[in-house]
């Protein structure tokens, strides 16, 4: 029988500094909500945790609102239908819904999606066949334009967007090197994901081993991470290099290398000039009307296939979400996060 009481995590308060902490959340426990007509009671079973959650317990401009006090942190989640006062939905369907961080909500039907979840796990759909995944294929086939035989490097590479990146760009014919924190996720991008190379951030000869590595220069530059990491792929950019801008990991934790004594605007706009360089942040919703369906056609059939892999990082329980949160923005995580919201559900990975 589900309980008729519900979880959730709101934000607390904003970081007073760049690095978040525990302090900044605060669960609590609601009765379960009532859907209403047209609506649906969810059960979440698993959430996503992803990087711009971040951003968002900031009070500034950005692309999206920011959380408000008091209010649930936002984010997707995986959920199963318990109740519907819709035709569109009956209990057991499994969704694809905006959540926020709670166990159950009621929400109108015309923001779901239901998942064929026949042959792939529920959970793909917050990874690799999810907002990770076509922000990776939107940013690198839009932007990054890859052409065989070019180089392609990607920061974040173990992540759920730099590790789709650097598979999609070897089945492209590119030489692929990816950039990671630390010898078992550098490993497991040769070993596993074929990776041409793969360089540690953490190593005080980086910048020499990322140019070791880049012999021919570097053709697509996919940037997650920002700070000391684009100074040292900067030089090493060719003539027309791509650069979509996806994230900059550096800014948002404070925790990474970031020398801010120098002012490296200079070198970068020169070398924009100089080698025509090609810069562009992007939002993967900029995309989703035109590409989305390519995406999940291309990206699906290689998954069925086996020539995609991807990883998940499972943290069980909602009330374990903030520190979830926290060792992802530190890089502790390896591959997907995801909290496993539903006391029985799965916890898979791949």
């Amino acid at each position: 029988m589900e309980s008729q009481q519900a979880t959730q995590v709101v934000l607390a308060s904003r970081p007073a500094t760049a690095r978040a902490s525990l302090e900044n959340f605060r669960v609590e426990t609601t009765p379960l909500p009532v859907p209403g007509a047209g609506q649906v009671l969810l059960r979440v079973d698993t959430l996503s945790l992803d990087p711009y959650m971040r951003g968002r317990m900031n009070d500034a401009r950005s692309y999206a609102k920011p959380a408000g006090i008091g209010e649930p942190m936002p984010g997707e989640s995986v959920a199963t239908v318990l109740e519907s006062h819709s035709a569109e939905f009956v209990p057991g369907d499994v969704v694809l819904a905006q959540t926020g961080w709670r166990s159950h909500v009621a929400m109108d039907a015309a923001g779901l999606k239901k998942l064929d979840v026949d042959g792939i796990e529920a959970s793909a759909y917050l990874g690799v066949l999810g907002m990770p995944g076509f922000t990776a294929w939107s940013g690198l086939e839009v932007i990054g334009k890859p052409k065989a035989g070019e180089t392609l490097v990607v920061g974040a590479a173990t992540g759920p967007v730099g590790s789709l990146v650097g598979q999609l760009a070897k089945l492209a014919g590119l030489r692929a090197v990816g950039i990671a924190g630390g010898p078992k996720k550098c490993a497991y991008l040769i070993d596993v994901l074929g990776f041409d190379a793969a360089i540690d951030h953490r190593s005080p000869n980086f910048a020499q081993e990322l140019e070791a590595a880049c012999p021919n220069g570097i053709d697509v530059y996919f940037e997650n991470i920002g700070g000391a990491v684009w100074n040292a792929v900067l030089p090493l950019l060719n003539q027309y290099a791509r650069v979509p801008v996806c994230g900059l990991m550096v800014q948002q934790s404070g925790t990474l290398q970031h020398d801010t004594s120098a002012d490296y605007l200079a070198a970068t706009m020169r070398a924009v000039l100089t080698r025509s360089l090609q810069i562009r942040g992007y939002i993967n919703y900029e995309f989703t009307e035109q590409y989305f369906d390519s995406f999940l056609r291309e990206v699906g059939t290689f998954l069925r296939e086996g020539k995609i892999k991807h990883l998940e990082d499972v943290t069980v329980g909602l009330e374990n979400a903030p520190q979830a949160l926290l060792n992802m923005i530190d890089g502790r995580n390896f591959g997907k996060v995801l909290v496993q919201v539903r006391s029985n559900a799965s916890a898979s990975r791949s």
